[in-house]
């Protein structure tokens, strides 16, 4: 049941996606041009998902399982620290750039053509990268080059 749920739940996230216009790099450009011919379209769809995810946010608080059993666990708030400030000036950076994010590029790949395949494997190898940054592997240093 919960597979079944999750694909119908991403199916109904990339429906969403499509409908709104985040599948398109150019109207994301748009509206990300602030100092040029912005495009406030998408602001309103920013709002909308708010509108539906505050009150969800609110209930999941009040629980320790999800609705088909499984734990559930909201995160707390995070400090700013100097991880969080460069993860979202690399998102940003990429998301300025691309007119994508990951989550219309994963839906992109089914039916965006090469654009969308470079960027999720641009996004995969740039996930690994980080991980290998995080847990120090990245760039290993024998005793003697220490």
């Amino acid at each position: 049941m919960r597979v079944l749920s999750a694909a119908i739940l991403g199916v109904v996230f990339g429906l969403g996606l499509l409908i709104s216009g985040m599948l398109d790099p150019a109207k994301v450009l748009g509206f990300l041009d602030v100092a040029g011919r912005w495009n406030p379209q998408l602001a309103f769809v920013m709002g909308g998902a708010i509108a539906v995810a505050a009150p969800a946010f609110f209930l999941a608080r009040r629980r320790s399982t999800a609705l088909l059993g499984a734990p559930l666990e909201v995160p707390g708030g995070l400090p700013i620290d100097t991880r969080l400030l460069s993860g979202a000036g690399l998102f940003g950076l990429g998301w300025g750039l691309a007119g994508i994010c990951p989550g219309p590029g994963v839906v992109l790949l089914g039916f965006g053509g090469a654009p969308a395949w470079v960027f999720v494997v641009a996004m995969v190898v740039g996930g690994l990268g980080a991980e290998q940054l995080k847990s120090g592997r990245a760039f290993p240093l024998t005793q003697s080059e220490a």
